[in-house]
Order: C-alpha cells, then sequence, then structure tokens
C-alpha cells in the first residue's frame, strides 16, 4: 500500500509541475471582467502590426486599468513561428518580455532560406536581446511543443481559428476588421 502510495504521489508531483512549468502567457490581472485571448503566429506581419499598433491602447486603456486581460495564445503558421513559440513559451519569467521583443524585431530574426537559416537569426537575436536561455533545449522540450501544438488544436476546435491574429473576447470570436477602434466598441459594451 506504501509503495502505491508513493508512487501516486509522484505521479502527481510530476503533473503538478508539468501545469506549473507551462503558463500561458498573459498581461492583466486574473480577475479582469473582460478575458481576451489573442491567436497569434509569431512570423506573422499582422499580428507584429496588433503588437506595434493595437496592444499599446489595448494595454493602457483596459489591460493596465484591470478592465481586461489579455491571453497570449500559440497559432504556428509554419516551422520558424512554431520554433519561436517554443522560445517564448521556455522562460517563465520572461515569456511576456520575449514575445513582445519577437514581435517588435520580426524583420531581425525572421529571414533565411531554410529553417535552419532562420533559427539561427533567432538564435542570435536572442542572444544580442540579453535573453538567456538554452536555446536548442527550449525547441526541443516536448512538453512545451505539445503545449504550443495544443493551443493550435483548441483554437481551431473551439472557435474556428484559421488566420493570425484571431481575437476572441469573452469566448466570442471578435468578427470586425480588427483595429483599435473596433475592439474599443466592443469592449466598451462588456463594462
Amino acid at each position: 500500500m506504501k509503495k502505491i502510495l508513493f508512487v501516486f504521489s509522484l505521479f502527481f508531483l510530476s503533473v503538478t509541475s508539468l501545469n506549473a512549468e507551462t503558463k500561458r502567457i498573459v498581461s492583466g490581472n486574473d480577475d479582469a471582467r473582460i478575458t481576451i485571448i489573442a491567436y497569434e503566429s509569431l512570423t506573422c506581419s499582422h499580428c507584429a502590426n496588433f503588437h506595434k499598433d493595437v496592444y499599446p491602447l489595448l494595454k493602457k486603456d483596459y489591460i493596465d486599468t484591470g478592465l481586461a486581460k489579455i491571453e497570449f495564445r500559440h497559432f504556428p503558421l509554419d516551422i520558424a513561428a512554431f520554433n519561436a513559440s517554443k522560445i517564448a513559451q521556455c522562460k517563465q519569467d520572461q515569456s511576456l518580455e520575449i514575445l513582445e521583443s519577437l514581435y517588435s524585431n520580426q524583420q531581425s530574426w525572421v529571414k533565411g532560406n531554410s529553417i535552419e537559416e532562420v533559427n539561427n537569426n533567432l538564435k542570435n537575436f536572442l542572444k544580442d536581446e540579453g535573453f538567456e536561455l538554452d536555446f536548442e533545449k527550449c525547441i526541443n522540450n516536448k512538453k512545451i511543443e505539445d503545449f504550443v501544438l495544443n493551443d493550435r488544436i483548441e483554437g481551431t476546435k473551439n472557435f474556428k481559428v484559421n488566420a493570425t491574429p484571431t481575437i476572441i473576447i469573452n469566448n466570442e470570436k471578435f468578427e470586425k476588421s480588427l483595429n483599435y477602434k473596433n475592439l474599443k466598441k466592443t469592449l466598451e459594451k462588456l463594462i
């Protein structure tokens, strides 16, 4: 009986630590009335534009004020985005900072004639930005890989995501043209 309890407790601890290892990349108060989910691909130029033009206003007016939170979920459209997503998830204490840096400087690392060249550019970019992580360990981490792929599967299954960025507000797909004015109109109705 003691062996069974021991094995069960080891299993429980490993499941608990797995959940503790990989968390969603979130900006804002967990208790916010409005939850925004952004399905994105790190190589998507429209996603980078969202982070440059819309997200700062959204952050200032709704996230920093505690009215909303945003969860960034992965929907990689290619292998380079898939690897970058794994990198963003790899260092939990800097995930949001890494994600924002990858979007802000997308053209610095999304280039190359092969995935090896893109990975090398990504690796050098992260080093130049001062992010200290084990690149190979991050992109080869099976738990993170599954986490990223599950985001994509859940997005397709639950919200019919088929393009990036796709915005979900309180579990409803945002169907209007994605700009701050349209987002603001929708958010104001929920306050």
